[in-house]
Protein backbone atom coordinates (compact mmCIF):
# COMPACT_ATOMS: atom_id res chain seq x y z
CA UNK A 1 0.00 0.00 0.00
CA UNK A 2 1.39 3.37 -1.06
CA UNK A 3 2.33 5.81 1.68
CA UNK A 4 0.38 9.09 1.99
CA UNK A 5 2.08 12.04 0.27
CA UNK A 6 3.26 13.72 3.51
CA UNK A 7 4.75 10.45 4.76
CA UNK A 8 6.53 9.96 1.40
CA UNK A 9 8.01 13.47 1.60
CA UNK A 10 9.22 12.87 5.16
CA UNK A 11 10.80 9.60 4.04
CA UNK A 12 12.63 11.33 1.17
CA UNK A 13 13.96 14.04 3.51
CA UNK A 14 15.37 11.33 5.78
CA UNK A 15 16.80 9.23 2.92
CA UNK A 16 18.58 12.22 1.39
CA UNK A 17 20.05 13.21 4.75
CA UNK A 18 18.32 16.60 4.68
CA UNK A 19 17.04 16.05 8.23
CA UNK A 20 17.75 13.74 11.14
CA UNK A 21 15.03 11.50 12.64
CA UNK A 22 15.34 13.39 15.93
CA UNK A 23 14.69 16.78 14.33
CA UNK A 24 11.77 15.40 12.29
CA UNK A 25 10.22 13.97 15.46
CA UNK A 26 10.69 17.32 17.22
CA UNK A 27 8.98 19.17 14.34
CA UNK A 28 6.09 16.68 14.28
CA UNK A 29 5.67 17.10 18.04
CA UNK A 30 5.47 20.89 17.62
CA UNK A 31 2.91 20.45 14.82
CA UNK A 32 0.74 18.20 16.99
CA UNK A 33 0.88 20.70 19.85
CA UNK A 34 0.50 24.02 18.00
CA UNK A 35 -0.72 23.06 14.54
CA UNK A 36 0.55 24.68 11.35
CA UNK A 37 2.32 23.39 8.25
CA UNK A 38 5.20 20.98 8.84
CA UNK A 39 7.27 22.68 6.11
CA UNK A 40 6.98 26.03 7.92
CA UNK A 41 8.02 24.46 11.24
CA UNK A 42 11.02 22.72 9.66
CA UNK A 43 12.11 25.98 8.05
CA UNK A 44 11.55 28.22 11.11
CA UNK A 45 13.54 25.83 13.29
CA UNK A 46 16.34 25.81 10.73
CA UNK A 47 16.09 22.03 10.31
CA UNK A 48 15.59 22.09 6.52
CA UNK A 49 16.20 24.77 3.91
CA UNK A 50 12.99 25.73 2.08
CA UNK A 51 14.72 25.35 -1.28
CA UNK A 52 15.49 21.71 -0.41
CA UNK A 53 11.84 21.22 0.52
CA UNK A 54 10.81 22.76 -2.78
CA UNK A 55 13.03 20.34 -4.74
CA UNK A 56 11.61 17.32 -2.87
CA UNK A 57 8.02 18.48 -3.46
CA UNK A 58 8.75 19.16 -7.11
CA UNK A 59 10.16 15.67 -7.68
CA UNK A 60 7.40 13.90 -5.76
CA UNK A 61 4.48 15.85 -7.27
CA UNK A 62 5.91 16.23 -10.76
CA UNK A 63 5.42 20.02 -10.54
CA UNK A 64 8.24 21.99 -12.23
CA UNK A 65 10.13 24.49 -10.03
CA UNK A 66 10.78 28.13 -10.99
CA UNK A 67 13.27 30.75 -9.80
CA UNK A 68 11.19 33.94 -9.73
CA UNK A 69 14.26 36.11 -9.17
CA UNK A 70 15.35 35.32 -12.74
CA UNK A 71 11.91 35.56 -14.32
CA UNK A 72 10.33 38.73 -15.67
CA UNK A 73 6.54 38.81 -15.19
CA UNK A 74 4.39 40.88 -17.52
CA UNK A 75 2.67 43.51 -15.29
CA UNK A 76 -0.62 43.01 -17.19
CA UNK A 77 -0.52 39.31 -16.28
CA UNK A 78 0.24 40.09 -12.63
CA UNK A 79 -2.91 42.24 -12.46
CA UNK A 80 -5.10 39.23 -13.34
CA UNK A 81 -5.02 38.29 -9.65
CA UNK A 82 -5.65 41.02 -7.03
CA UNK A 83 -2.90 41.65 -4.48
CA UNK A 84 -5.07 40.57 -1.54
CA UNK A 85 -5.80 37.24 -3.20
CA UNK A 86 -2.16 36.73 -4.17
CA UNK A 87 -1.08 37.56 -0.62
CA UNK A 88 -3.70 35.31 0.97
CA UNK A 89 -2.90 32.22 -1.12
CA UNK A 90 0.83 32.97 -1.60
CA UNK A 91 0.44 32.75 -5.34
CA UNK A 92 1.42 34.90 -8.31
CA UNK A 93 0.54 34.63 -12.03
CA UNK A 94 3.51 33.96 -14.32
CA UNK A 95 2.16 33.87 -17.87
CA UNK A 96 -1.04 33.50 -19.90
CA UNK A 97 -1.16 31.48 -23.09
CA UNK A 98 -4.58 31.07 -24.68
CA UNK A 99 -7.01 29.97 -21.99
CA UNK A 100 -4.32 28.78 -19.56
CA UNK A 101 -2.97 30.93 -16.76
CA UNK A 102 0.28 29.61 -15.26
CA UNK A 103 0.85 30.49 -11.61
CA UNK A 104 3.71 29.99 -9.15
CA UNK A 105 2.74 28.69 -5.72
CA UNK A 106 4.54 27.95 -2.50
CA UNK A 107 2.04 25.16 -1.74
CA UNK A 108 0.88 23.34 -4.91
CA UNK A 109 -1.20 21.01 -2.72
CA UNK A 110 -3.60 23.85 -1.91
CA UNK A 111 -6.43 22.79 -4.26
CA UNK A 112 -8.77 25.36 -2.68
CA UNK A 113 -6.48 28.17 -3.85
CA UNK A 114 -6.32 26.72 -7.38
CA UNK A 115 -10.12 26.41 -7.54
CA UNK A 116 -10.51 29.98 -6.23
CA UNK A 117 -8.13 31.40 -8.87
CA UNK A 118 -9.86 29.37 -11.59
CA UNK A 119 -13.27 30.75 -10.58
CA UNK A 120 -11.89 34.30 -10.23
CA UNK A 121 -10.14 34.48 -13.62
CA UNK A 122 -12.12 31.99 -15.73
CA UNK A 123 -8.88 30.40 -16.99
CA UNK A 124 -7.49 26.90 -16.75
CA UNK A 125 -4.67 26.92 -14.17
CA UNK A 126 -1.15 25.55 -14.65
CA UNK A 127 1.03 25.30 -11.55
CA UNK A 128 4.75 25.82 -10.90
CA UNK A 129 6.39 25.54 -7.48
CA UNK A 130 8.69 28.05 -5.73
CA UNK A 131 9.48 29.18 -2.19
CA UNK A 132 7.15 31.41 -0.18
CA UNK A 133 10.03 33.89 0.18
CA UNK A 134 10.30 34.20 -3.63
CA UNK A 135 6.52 34.54 -3.86
CA UNK A 136 6.52 37.38 -1.33
CA UNK A 137 9.39 39.16 -3.11
CA UNK A 138 7.49 38.93 -6.40
CA UNK A 139 4.28 40.22 -4.79
CA UNK A 140 6.21 43.13 -3.29
CA UNK A 141 7.82 43.89 -6.65
CA UNK A 142 4.76 43.66 -8.93
CA UNK A 143 2.25 45.14 -6.49
CA UNK A 144 4.77 47.65 -5.14
CA UNK A 145 2.56 50.72 -5.19
CA UNK A 146 -0.03 49.19 -2.89
CA UNK A 147 1.21 50.96 0.23
CA UNK A 148 1.07 54.38 -1.41
CA UNK A 149 -2.38 53.70 -2.81
CA UNK A 150 -3.55 52.45 0.58
CA UNK A 151 -2.53 55.71 2.27
CA UNK A 152 -4.49 57.62 -0.37
CA UNK A 153 -7.51 55.36 0.25
CA UNK A 154 -7.30 55.91 4.00
CA UNK A 155 -7.12 59.66 3.52
CA UNK A 156 -10.01 59.57 1.05
CA UNK A 157 -12.05 57.71 3.65
CA UNK A 158 -11.33 60.52 6.10
CA UNK A 159 -12.35 63.24 3.66
CA UNK A 160 -15.85 63.39 5.14
CA UNK A 161 -14.25 64.50 8.45
CA UNK A 162 -12.53 67.57 7.00
CA UNK A 163 -13.83 69.87 9.71
CA UNK A 164 -12.41 67.65 12.42
CA UNK A 165 -9.07 67.43 10.61
CA UNK A 166 -8.76 71.20 10.39
CA UNK A 167 -9.58 71.54 14.06
CA UNK A 168 -6.82 69.06 14.97
CA UNK A 169 -4.31 70.87 12.76
CA UNK A 170 -5.15 74.21 14.39
CA UNK A 171 -5.05 72.63 17.84
CA UNK A 172 -1.61 71.19 17.05
CA UNK A 173 -0.23 74.59 16.13
CA UNK A 174 -1.26 76.02 19.47
CA UNK A 175 -0.16 73.13 21.65
CA UNK A 176 0.57 69.42 21.59
CA UNK A 177 -2.35 67.04 21.70
CA UNK A 178 -3.45 65.98 25.16
CA UNK A 179 -2.35 62.52 26.24
CA UNK A 180 -5.94 61.26 26.40
CA UNK A 181 -6.51 62.43 22.81
CA UNK A 182 -3.34 60.66 21.68
CA UNK A 183 -4.32 57.39 23.36
CA UNK A 184 -7.68 57.56 21.59
CA UNK A 185 -6.11 58.36 18.22
CA UNK A 186 -3.56 55.51 18.47
CA UNK A 187 -6.49 53.09 18.69
CA UNK A 188 -8.37 54.52 15.70
CA UNK A 189 -8.29 52.50 12.50
CA UNK A 190 -6.71 55.14 10.19
CA UNK A 191 -3.71 55.67 12.51
CA UNK A 192 -3.20 51.93 12.98
CA UNK A 193 -3.41 51.34 9.22
CA UNK A 194 -1.06 54.17 8.26
CA UNK A 195 1.50 53.14 10.89
CA UNK A 196 1.37 49.51 9.75
CA UNK A 197 1.76 50.61 6.12
CA UNK A 198 4.85 52.67 6.94
CA UNK A 199 6.40 49.64 8.65
CA UNK A 200 5.40 47.07 6.03
CA UNK A 201 6.56 49.30 3.17
CA UNK A 202 9.94 49.62 4.89
CA UNK A 203 10.24 45.84 5.09
CA UNK A 204 9.06 45.49 1.47
CA UNK A 205 11.78 47.76 0.09
CA UNK A 206 14.37 46.09 2.40
CA UNK A 207 15.11 49.28 4.31
CA UNK A 208 17.60 49.09 7.17
CA UNK A 209 16.13 52.19 8.86
CA UNK A 210 12.85 54.15 8.83
CA UNK A 211 12.85 57.84 9.77
CA UNK A 212 9.63 59.64 10.75
CA UNK A 213 10.43 63.36 10.91
CA UNK A 214 8.12 66.31 11.60
CA UNK A 215 8.71 69.43 9.52
CA UNK A 216 7.02 72.83 9.57
CA UNK A 217 4.35 72.02 7.00
CA UNK A 218 4.62 68.29 6.42
CA UNK A 219 5.55 64.93 7.86
CA UNK A 220 8.53 63.34 6.14
CA UNK A 221 8.99 59.56 5.90
CA UNK A 222 12.37 58.33 4.72
CA UNK A 223 13.75 54.82 4.21
CA UNK A 224 17.46 53.96 4.24
CA UNK A 225 17.84 51.52 1.36
CA UNK A 226 21.31 50.08 0.66
CA UNK A 227 22.80 52.74 2.90
CA UNK A 228 21.15 55.72 1.16
CA UNK A 229 18.09 57.62 2.45
CA UNK A 230 15.08 57.89 0.11
CA UNK A 231 11.92 59.88 0.75
CA UNK A 232 8.63 58.02 0.55
CA UNK A 233 4.96 58.87 0.29
CA UNK A 234 4.02 60.56 3.56
CA UNK A 235 0.75 60.93 5.47
CA UNK A 236 -0.51 64.44 6.42
CA UNK A 237 1.33 66.49 9.05
CA UNK A 238 -1.54 66.31 11.58
CA UNK A 239 -1.01 62.54 11.91
CA UNK A 240 2.53 62.95 13.23
CA UNK A 241 1.94 62.84 17.00
CA UNK A 242 -0.59 60.02 16.71
CA UNK A 243 1.79 57.89 14.59
CA UNK A 244 4.69 58.43 16.99
CA UNK A 245 2.40 57.68 19.93
CA UNK A 246 1.20 54.52 18.21
CA UNK A 247 4.84 53.41 17.88
CA UNK A 248 5.36 54.23 21.57
CA UNK A 249 2.41 52.03 22.49
CA UNK A 250 3.83 49.19 20.40
CA UNK A 251 7.23 49.64 22.10
CA UNK A 252 5.80 49.97 25.63
CA UNK A 253 7.21 53.51 25.97
CA UNK A 254 5.67 56.47 27.83
CA UNK A 255 3.21 58.38 25.64
CA UNK A 256 3.10 61.38 27.98
CA UNK A 257 6.89 61.82 27.98
CA UNK A 258 7.76 64.16 25.09
CA UNK A 259 10.70 66.06 26.60
CA UNK A 260 13.27 63.25 26.94
CA UNK A 261 14.64 60.72 24.43
CA UNK A 262 13.24 57.19 24.68
CA UNK A 263 14.43 53.88 23.30
CA UNK A 264 12.55 50.62 22.88
CA UNK A 265 11.81 47.74 20.57
CA UNK A 266 8.85 45.71 19.33
CA UNK A 267 8.13 42.74 17.12
CA UNK A 268 5.34 42.36 14.58
CA UNK A 269 4.44 39.90 11.85
CA UNK A 270 4.79 41.34 8.33
CA UNK A 271 4.52 39.40 5.06
CA UNK A 272 4.15 36.11 6.98
CA UNK A 273 7.37 36.56 8.95
CA UNK A 274 8.35 38.13 12.25
CA UNK A 275 10.37 41.35 12.06
CA UNK A 276 12.00 43.15 15.00
CA UNK A 277 12.08 46.95 15.15
CA UNK A 278 14.36 49.00 17.38
CA UNK A 279 13.01 52.50 17.96
CA UNK A 280 14.61 55.72 19.18
CA UNK A 281 12.40 58.75 19.85
CA UNK A 282 14.18 62.12 19.99
CA UNK A 283 12.48 65.42 20.95
CA UNK A 284 13.14 68.26 18.48
CA UNK A 285 12.04 71.88 18.31
CA UNK A 286 9.02 71.02 16.13
CA UNK A 287 8.08 67.62 17.50
CA UNK A 288 9.40 64.15 18.21
CA UNK A 289 11.50 62.39 15.58
CA UNK A 290 11.28 58.59 15.47
CA UNK A 291 14.09 56.47 14.02
CA UNK A 292 13.44 52.75 13.60
CA UNK A 293 16.10 50.12 12.85
CA UNK A 294 14.58 47.22 10.90
CA UNK A 295 15.97 43.90 12.14
CA UNK A 296 14.66 41.45 9.57
CA UNK A 297 16.00 37.97 10.32
CA UNK A 298 15.18 36.83 6.79
CA UNK A 299 17.60 39.47 5.45
CA UNK A 300 20.34 38.75 7.98
CA UNK A 301 23.16 36.58 6.62
CA UNK A 302 24.86 35.17 9.72
CA UNK A 303 27.32 33.13 7.68
CA UNK A 304 30.93 34.21 7.12
CA UNK A 305 30.96 32.65 3.65
CA UNK A 306 27.95 34.73 2.57
CA UNK A 307 29.17 38.16 3.70
CA UNK A 308 31.04 38.67 0.42
CA UNK A 309 34.59 39.10 1.75
CA UNK A 310 37.51 38.35 -0.56
CA UNK A 311 39.54 35.18 0.01
CA UNK A 312 42.42 36.75 1.99
CA UNK A 313 40.31 38.57 4.66
CA UNK A 314 37.93 35.62 4.93
CA UNK A 315 40.79 33.17 5.42
CA UNK A 316 42.36 35.41 8.10
CA UNK A 317 39.09 35.73 10.05
CA UNK A 318 38.32 32.01 9.92
CA UNK A 319 41.84 31.03 10.96
CA UNK A 320 42.16 33.45 13.86
CA UNK A 321 38.65 32.79 15.21
CA UNK A 322 39.67 29.19 15.92
CA UNK A 323 42.14 30.29 18.60
CA UNK A 324 41.22 29.32 22.19
CA UNK A 325 41.99 32.79 23.58
CA UNK A 326 42.93 36.29 22.45
CA UNK A 327 40.99 39.11 20.85
CA UNK A 328 39.51 39.95 17.44
CA UNK A 329 38.44 43.55 16.76
CA UNK A 330 36.15 44.57 13.87
CA UNK A 331 36.08 48.27 13.02
CA UNK A 332 34.27 50.63 10.68
CA UNK A 333 31.66 53.40 10.68
CA UNK A 334 28.09 53.01 11.94
CA UNK A 335 25.98 50.72 9.77
CA UNK A 336 28.86 48.92 8.03
CA UNK A 337 27.89 45.45 9.31
CA UNK A 338 30.38 45.04 12.18
CA UNK A 339 27.88 43.32 14.49
CA UNK A 340 26.73 41.00 11.69
CA UNK A 341 30.33 39.90 11.19
CA UNK A 342 30.74 39.20 14.92
CA UNK A 343 27.46 37.24 14.96
CA UNK A 344 28.69 35.23 11.97
CA UNK A 345 31.92 34.41 13.79
CA UNK A 346 29.91 33.30 16.84
CA UNK A 347 27.73 31.05 14.69
CA UNK A 348 30.86 29.54 13.11
CA UNK A 349 32.56 28.69 16.41
CA UNK A 350 29.43 27.82 18.44
CA UNK A 351 29.64 24.22 19.64
CA UNK A 352 27.99 22.43 22.59
CA UNK A 353 31.27 22.37 24.51
CA UNK A 354 31.66 26.18 24.54
CA UNK A 355 29.99 28.76 26.76
CA UNK A 356 29.33 31.86 24.61
CA UNK A 357 28.19 35.14 26.19
CA UNK A 358 27.51 38.52 24.54
CA UNK A 359 27.05 41.97 26.05
CA UNK A 360 25.32 44.37 23.64
CA UNK A 361 23.57 47.73 23.42
CA UNK A 362 21.02 46.66 22.34
CA UNK A 363 20.73 43.02 21.23
CA UNK A 364 20.11 43.05 17.48
CA UNK A 365 19.31 39.39 16.82
CA UNK A 366 18.45 36.60 19.24
CA UNK A 367 20.98 33.80 18.79
CA UNK A 368 19.82 30.38 19.93
CA UNK A 369 22.13 28.73 22.45
CA UNK A 370 24.10 31.92 23.15
CA UNK A 371 23.68 33.93 26.37
CA UNK A 372 23.00 37.58 25.47
CA UNK A 373 23.02 40.53 27.90
CA UNK A 374 21.54 43.97 27.16
CA UNK A 375 23.31 47.06 28.51
CA UNK A 376 21.13 49.38 30.63
CA UNK A 377 23.16 52.48 31.58
CA UNK A 378 20.15 54.03 33.32
CA UNK A 379 20.36 51.46 36.12
CA UNK A 380 24.15 51.23 36.13
CA UNK A 381 24.55 48.17 33.90
CA UNK A 382 27.41 49.34 31.66
CA UNK A 383 29.67 47.37 29.31
CA UNK A 384 32.43 47.34 31.94
CA UNK A 385 30.04 46.33 34.75
CA UNK A 386 28.45 43.56 32.69
CA UNK A 387 31.89 42.25 31.67
CA UNK A 388 32.97 41.94 35.29
CA UNK A 389 29.92 39.79 36.02
CA UNK A 390 30.28 37.74 32.84
CA UNK A 391 33.80 36.72 33.83
CA UNK A 392 32.25 34.96 36.84
CA UNK A 393 29.96 32.95 34.52
CA UNK A 394 32.76 30.66 33.25
CA UNK A 395 32.65 31.90 29.63
CA UNK A 396 34.82 30.53 26.80
CA UNK A 397 33.90 33.23 24.25
CA UNK A 398 32.81 36.79 25.04
CA UNK A 399 31.41 39.24 22.52
CA UNK A 400 31.48 42.92 23.56
CA UNK A 401 29.13 44.93 21.33
CA UNK A 402 31.37 48.00 21.27
CA UNK A 403 34.49 49.33 22.99
CA UNK A 404 33.58 52.90 23.93
CA UNK A 405 35.93 53.80 26.76
CA UNK A 406 39.08 52.85 28.65
CA UNK A 407 37.30 50.71 31.28
CA UNK A 408 35.61 48.50 28.68
CA UNK A 409 38.78 48.18 26.60
CA UNK A 410 40.87 47.37 29.68
CA UNK A 411 38.56 44.59 30.92
CA UNK A 412 38.10 43.15 27.39
CA UNK A 413 41.86 42.97 26.81
CA UNK A 414 42.55 41.47 30.24
CA UNK A 415 39.81 38.89 29.58
CA UNK A 416 41.63 37.93 26.37
CA UNK A 417 44.86 37.56 28.36
CA UNK A 418 43.24 35.25 30.93
CA UNK A 419 42.11 32.47 28.60
CA UNK A 420 39.01 33.85 26.87
CA UNK A 421 38.33 34.51 23.19
CA UNK A 422 36.99 38.08 23.00
CA UNK A 423 35.22 39.63 20.00
CA UNK A 424 34.45 43.33 19.84
CA UNK A 425 33.96 46.39 17.61
CA UNK A 426 35.57 49.80 17.48
CA UNK A 427 34.59 52.98 15.63
CA UNK A 428 37.62 53.62 13.43
CA UNK A 429 37.98 53.71 9.65
CA UNK A 430 41.00 51.43 9.06
CA UNK A 431 42.46 48.33 10.70
CA UNK A 432 45.75 50.07 11.49
CA UNK A 433 43.82 53.05 12.90
CA UNK A 434 42.18 50.78 15.51
CA UNK A 435 45.51 50.05 17.15
CA UNK A 436 46.33 53.77 17.38
CA UNK A 437 42.84 54.44 18.77
CA UNK A 438 43.32 51.91 21.59
CA UNK A 439 46.64 53.51 22.50
CA UNK A 440 44.93 56.92 22.57
CA UNK A 441 42.32 55.44 24.93
CA UNK A 442 45.12 54.73 27.39
CA UNK A 443 45.75 51.03 26.72
CA UNK A 444 49.43 50.14 27.07
CA UNK A 445 51.00 48.95 23.78
CA UNK A 446 52.36 45.78 25.42
CA UNK A 447 48.79 44.78 26.39
CA UNK A 448 47.64 45.28 22.79
CA UNK A 449 50.43 43.13 21.34
CA UNK A 450 49.85 40.41 23.96
CA UNK A 451 46.08 40.11 23.48
CA UNK A 452 44.94 41.19 20.01
CA UNK A 453 45.85 38.98 17.07
CA UNK A 454 43.51 40.28 14.34
CA UNK A 455 41.89 43.62 13.46
CA UNK A 456 39.40 43.74 10.56
CA UNK A 457 38.00 46.88 8.94
CA UNK A 458 34.92 46.62 6.75
CA UNK A 459 32.37 48.48 4.64
CA UNK A 460 29.11 47.60 2.89
CA UNK A 461 29.26 48.36 -0.84
CA UNK A 462 26.13 48.69 -2.94
CA UNK A 463 25.79 45.97 -5.58
CA UNK A 464 25.01 46.77 -9.22
CA UNK A 465 21.36 46.14 -10.09
CA UNK A 466 21.28 42.99 -12.28
CA UNK A 467 18.28 44.27 -14.23
CA UNK A 468 20.10 47.31 -15.71
CA UNK A 469 23.77 46.30 -15.57
CA UNK A 470 26.00 47.45 -18.43
CA UNK A 471 29.71 47.41 -19.36
CA UNK A 472 32.06 50.32 -20.04
CA UNK A 473 35.81 50.79 -20.41
CA UNK A 474 38.26 53.01 -18.51
CA UNK A 475 42.00 53.56 -18.63
CA UNK A 476 44.12 51.67 -16.11
CA UNK A 477 45.49 55.04 -14.94
CA UNK A 478 42.21 55.41 -12.98
CA UNK A 479 43.63 52.87 -10.51
CA UNK A 480 47.06 54.45 -9.95
CA UNK A 481 46.45 54.78 -6.18
CA UNK A 482 45.52 51.12 -5.72
CA UNK A 483 48.91 49.50 -6.31
CA UNK A 484 47.62 46.47 -8.20
CA UNK A 485 49.09 44.98 -11.35
CA UNK A 486 46.70 45.63 -14.25
CA UNK A 487 48.09 44.33 -17.52
CA UNK A 488 45.66 45.87 -20.03
CA UNK A 489 45.60 49.55 -20.98
CA UNK A 490 41.80 49.49 -21.01
CA UNK A 491 39.82 47.88 -18.22
CA UNK A 492 36.20 46.70 -18.43
CA UNK A 493 34.02 47.85 -15.54
CA UNK A 494 30.29 47.69 -14.90
CA UNK A 495 27.54 50.05 -13.75
CA UNK A 496 23.75 50.20 -13.52
CA UNK A 497 21.79 52.46 -15.86
CA UNK A 498 18.92 52.80 -13.40
CA UNK A 499 15.52 51.13 -13.64
CA UNK A 500 12.32 50.67 -11.66
CA UNK A 501 13.77 47.63 -9.88
CA UNK A 502 16.49 49.76 -8.24
CA UNK A 503 14.56 53.07 -7.89
CA UNK A 504 16.62 54.48 -10.81
CA UNK A 505 19.84 54.28 -8.76
CA UNK A 506 21.64 51.48 -10.58
CA UNK A 507 22.20 49.64 -7.28
CA UNK A 508 20.32 46.86 -5.51
CA UNK A 509 21.54 45.12 -2.37
CA UNK A 510 24.89 45.36 -0.58
CA UNK A 511 27.98 43.23 -0.11
CA UNK A 512 30.84 43.37 2.38
CA UNK A 513 34.43 44.40 1.66
CA UNK A 514 37.12 44.08 4.31
CA UNK A 515 40.80 44.40 5.13
CA UNK A 516 42.48 42.37 7.86
CA UNK A 517 45.53 43.31 9.91
CA UNK A 518 47.21 40.27 11.46
CA UNK A 519 49.50 41.21 14.34
CA UNK A 520 52.71 39.56 13.16
CA UNK A 521 56.00 39.98 15.08
CA UNK A 522 56.93 42.94 12.84
CA UNK A 523 53.56 44.67 13.44
CA UNK A 524 53.83 44.05 17.20
CA UNK A 525 57.30 45.60 17.18
CA UNK A 526 55.93 48.76 15.54
CA UNK A 527 53.01 48.97 18.00
CA UNK A 528 55.38 48.58 20.95
CA UNK A 529 57.42 51.46 19.52
CA UNK A 530 54.29 53.70 19.32
CA UNK A 531 54.39 53.78 15.49
CA UNK A 532 51.91 55.93 13.55
CA UNK A 533 49.03 54.50 11.53
CA UNK A 534 50.69 54.93 8.13
CA UNK A 535 53.83 53.11 9.36
CA UNK A 536 51.79 50.14 10.58
CA UNK A 537 49.85 50.06 7.33
CA UNK A 538 53.02 50.20 5.22
CA UNK A 539 54.55 47.26 7.08
CA UNK A 540 51.29 45.27 6.86
CA UNK A 541 51.16 45.85 3.09
CA UNK A 542 54.69 44.49 2.75
CA UNK A 543 53.57 41.39 4.64
CA UNK A 544 50.63 40.75 2.29
CA UNK A 545 47.69 42.73 3.64
CA UNK A 546 45.23 43.82 0.95
CA UNK A 547 43.52 47.14 1.67
CA UNK A 548 39.83 48.00 1.59
CA UNK A 549 40.31 49.79 -1.72
CA UNK A 550 42.16 46.87 -3.29
CA UNK A 551 39.49 44.39 -2.20
CA UNK A 552 36.84 46.81 -3.44
CA UNK A 553 38.54 47.01 -6.85
CA UNK A 554 38.37 43.22 -7.12
CA UNK A 555 34.61 43.49 -6.58
CA UNK A 556 34.39 46.23 -9.24
CA UNK A 557 36.42 44.22 -11.78
CA UNK A 558 34.16 41.24 -11.08
CA UNK A 559 31.06 43.27 -11.94
CA UNK A 560 29.63 43.13 -8.41
CA UNK A 561 29.89 46.84 -7.56
CA UNK A 562 31.08 50.04 -9.25
CA UNK A 563 34.46 51.71 -8.96
CA UNK A 564 32.68 54.94 -7.94
CA UNK A 565 31.08 53.12 -5.01
CA UNK A 566 34.44 51.72 -3.91
CA UNK A 567 36.05 55.17 -4.02
CA UNK A 568 33.12 56.66 -2.07
CA UNK A 569 33.50 54.11 0.73
CA UNK A 570 37.30 54.27 0.93
CA UNK A 571 37.96 58.01 0.76
CA UNK A 572 41.24 58.63 2.54
CA UNK A 573 42.18 54.97 2.16
CA UNK A 574 44.73 55.43 -0.61
CA UNK A 575 47.53 52.94 -0.27
CA UNK A 576 49.86 54.92 1.98
CA UNK A 577 53.24 53.29 1.84
CA UNK A 578 52.07 50.73 -0.69
CA UNK A 579 54.66 48.42 -2.11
Amino acid sequence: MALPLKARINKILLEKGLITPEKLDEALKIQRGKGGKLSDILSEKGFVDKKDLMVVLSEELGVPPINLARYRIDPTVAKLIPRKTAQHFQIIPISKIGNTLTVAMADPLNVFAIDEIKALTGFQIGVLITTDKDIQSAIDQYYGEAAHEAIEEIMAGMAQADDKVEMVVEHERKDSLATTDLIRMTQETPIVKVTNLILSDGVRVKASDILIEPMENKLRIRYRIDGVLREAKSPPRFMHEAIVSRLKVMSDLKIAERRLPQDGRFKIKIHNREVDFRISVLPSSIGEKAALRVLDKDQAMLDLDKLGFEDKPLEDIKRESKRPHGMIVVCGPTGCGKTTTLYSILKTIDTPDKNLVTVEDPIEYDLRGINQVTIKPGIGLTFAGALRSILRQDPDVIMVGEIRDYDTADIAIKSALTGHLVLSTLHTTTAAGSVVRLVNMGIEPFLITSSIFLVAAQRLARKICPSCKEEYEVSKSAFKDVSMDISKDKVTLFRGRGCKHCFQTGYKGRIGIAETLVLTPKIKELIAGMAQEHEIKKAARKEGMTTLRQNGLKKALGGITTWEEVVRLTVGDQDIGAV
